[in-house]
């Protein structure tokens, strides 16, 4: 296998002179009382308690990884089992001996392992190959002194610097030769499928789960749960098809996931947040599902807290079908004066959901009015960067019946490196773009998850023979013209339908409703904007949706026709709709370089009106459970012609580099926490990682 960074494709490459950005939280949480201080500082702690279970399903390789940098930037000598103690990584760079620009390049490559938890990129499932060469890797690990980092490295060069077959270069199904850890090498999209369809006959969830091919009808599932002394349960179904239910996977990381929660109980501020915090160690211990439900709808009934948090297997981005969740957790810190502005939003959100493009028949019956909150993030324990914003819980049945929690990360939003470069913007659009993009941002978020996310019913009959819908007088399906022919069945979700699409499509759902809304003057005064800067907040949001669409292409892979982020999939397939109705167009310049290039004056008209048209299918086919038209439809939305392969070679070209973004650390010394926070380098970057004691 090739070692040769020559012979690797610039796309797979890590990223060089990305910026370096800190999340500032410090004076937000130096005005919380010491026990909330105590709370937030346990809740995280149980958070990053799981990031060898997020590093390990995205890869086998992953924790081996991350050991091998632990070894090379840990002071061993100094720390401990409770704290550790980053080493003198000047005195390191000395002794290794190497050049100014392999130093940076290790230094980068080992920051986004970190940042990642992998060497797969969090925001575009594509693996990333170091820009220096492996004998200089070499001399850097054997400067470190340590036998274990040696070891390692034997171990992963030939992982770390392989590139062939490309299909290992993308996250997705094994037997496709994609790479996943939520499945053994040899498992096949038809296998999940066949699985999966017996564990919903069984009414087991998948969300916290990984899966196993021992032959071609034996299949182990294995729960993650401290618990790992509860029975194996075995499931049959048809032609010899024998699944072995077994617990305990993850049962060092989750036992001290629950001890963290244990101990953040005593600090809790009302019995809403108690019983939340017992409800996920009963999950966490057992590996309950139901027991996590139960904890989303105490933290929903949980309203304004000053400390906000979530903690479990959340988002199912990373599975390649679909079913599979990636452990997270976050705590933070509310911004008061910024969630007053969201108070306003949500109290008219009812009445701004009836704006959307569906009957009634197709909004969930009582609008059950959310916590809309922004706050600043103490910590936030997942693969790369924090999102922007957050609607859950996932459960739909939980959100019709019980609500829905929306909060805007602040300081995650503010996390943007200083004059960044603008690329694929008219000159005459730059301005504009670079003023108010950020404002614009927060306005698309805001809609994306309070009236993206919140909206929308889903129609199905649960359990058997009971519908929450009219079934003896079917409503029309506005798409088709005619009675519903379609809904969800007994034991059925929308992830297990819609499977790998699901998150995309959702994704897109809730773009598309930002993009229908923000048109609305009276919602931007909700923001803060009126006037001019309104409809320059307008042509920004459309604008920013527009260029993301191109840039979308990054994410693409052509050979393998696979999308590698769900976001960017999303935003591809607006930049389409604003195409169809000639709202936008791509120009490419004498130099070779692309513009997007938008009709400013038909946005409010032939603009929003495609949007709506387009909006009306993604939520009606999600609302039914009509998987037939609605993935032949988003098939067809997503689908990049050839004609675009150009358009792609030329954004992977310009691409820019994504942020890195440095998280401070709580520790408790003398009974009292403290907030420590690092220098805005790639230093302090390592540095902050070695010190959260989770490698």
């Amino acid at each position: 296998m090739s070692t040769s960074v020559s012979a690797t494709p610039k796309q797979f490459l890590a990223d060089t002179d990305a910026p370096v950005c800190r999340l500032e939280v410090k004076k937000h949480f130096d005005s919380l009382s010491s026990e909330q201080q105590l709370y937030a500082h346990f809740i995280g702690r149980a958070s990053w308690e799981g990031a060898q279970i997020i590093s390990r399903t995205l890869s086998e390789h992953s924790p081996k990884l991350l050991a091998l940098f632990r070894e090379v930037f840990a002071d061993t000598a100094s720390s401990s089992s409770v704290q550790s103690k980053t080493r003198d990584i000047p005195a390191l760079k000395e002794a290794a001996a190497v050049s100014e620009d392999v130093w940076k390049h290790f230094l980068e490559y080992s920051s986004q392992v970190l940042y990642n938890l992998s060497n797969f990129k969090s925001f575009g499932d594509t693996k990333f190959i170091p820009r220096l060469s492996a004998e200089d890797f070499q001399k850097i690990v054997k400067a470190s002194g340590s036998e274990k980092a040696a070891s390692l490295f034997s171990e992963l060069k030939d992982h770390i610097y392989g590139g062939q077959p490309s299909e290992s270069l993308l996250i997705g199904f094994p037997a496709d030769g994609h790479v996943s850890g939520y499945y053994s090498n040899n498992v096949s999209k038809t296998d999940v499928d066949t699985v999966q369809a017996l564990l919903e006959k069984n009414d087991i969830s998948s969300l916290n789960t990984r899966m196993l091919k021992e032959s071609s009808t034996r299949f182990e599932v294995r729960v993650a749960s401290a618990d790992a002394s509860k029975p194996a349960r075995t499931l049959t179904g048809a032609d010899g098809l024998e699944v072995r239910v077994t617990y305990g996977d993850f049962a060092e990381e989750l036992k001290k996931v629950v001890e963290n929660i244990r101990s953040a109980v005593p600090h809790a501020a009302n019995e809403h947040q108690k019983k939340m915090l017992e409800a996920y160690v009963q999950s966490f211990e057992s590996g309950s599902i139901e027991a996590h439900r139960q904890s989303q709808k105490h933290w929903i009934k949980d309203m304004g807290p000053v400390v906000e948090s979530n903690i479990g297997f959340i988002e199912t981005y990373k599975d390649p079908a679909g079913v599979r969740a990636e452990w997270e957790g976050f705590t933070a810190v509310v911004n008061k004066e910024m969630t007053l502005k969201f108070e306003v939003l949500v109290n008219r959100a009812e009445e701004l959901v009836g704006r959307l493009p569906w009957p009634q028949e197709f909004e969930v019956d009582k609008f059950i009015k959310p916590d809309f909150t922004s706050l600043e993030v103490v910590s936030f324990a997942t693969s790369g960067s924090p999102p922007a914003g957050i609607n859950i819980p996932n459960y739909n049945d939980i959100r019709m019946t019980d609500g829905f929690k929306n909060v805007s990360l602040g300081n995650v939003l503010g996390a943007k490196p200083k004059d960044e470069k603008i690329n694929f913007v008219r000159e005459e659009d730059v301005a504009v773009f670079r003023k108010l993009a950020p404002a614009a941002f927060e306005v698309q978020v805001g809609l994306h998850e309070l009236l993206g996310h919140g909206s929308g019913k889903i129609l199905q009959e649960e359990p058997a023979g009971v519908f929450n819908f009219d079934q003896k007088n079917l409503p029309l399906n506005p798409v088709t013209g005619k009675p519903l022919d379609s809904w969800y069945k007994p034991g059925e979700t929308w992830g297990s339908v819609f499977k790998a699409s699901a998150s995309s499509y959702e994704e897109c759902r809730a773009e598309a409703v930002a993009m229908f809304l923000c048109v609305h003057k009276d919602i931007l005064v909700i923001f803060g904007h009126e006037g001019q800067e309104a409809s320059d907040i307008i042509f920004t949001c459309y604008l920013q949706m527009a260029r993301a669409g191109l840039l979308a292409l990054e994410f693409y892979d052509p050979k393998s026709r696979k999308w590698g982020q769900a976001h960017m999939c999303a935003r591809y397939a607006i930049l389409q709709v604003f195409l169809e109705a000639k709202l936008a167009t791509i120009a490419t310049l004498p130099d070779g370089n692309l513009e997007v290039h938008l009709d400013r004056a038909a946005i409010e008209t032939t603009g929003v009106e495609a949007v709506g048209v387009f909006l009306q299918k993604l939520n009606v086919y999600k609302a039914t459970g009509d998987a037939k038209r609605g993935l032949e439809f988003w098939a067809n939305q997503t689908a990049v012609p050839d004609s675009w392969i150009k358009y792609r070679d030329i954004v992977l070209e310009k691409k820019l580099p994504r942020s890195l973004v440095i998280q401070g650390n709580t520790v408790i010394k003398e009974g009292k926490v403290e907030l420590v926070e690092y220098p805005v380098t790639l230093e302090g970057f390592v540095q902050s990682y070695v010190e959260r004691n989770v490698l």
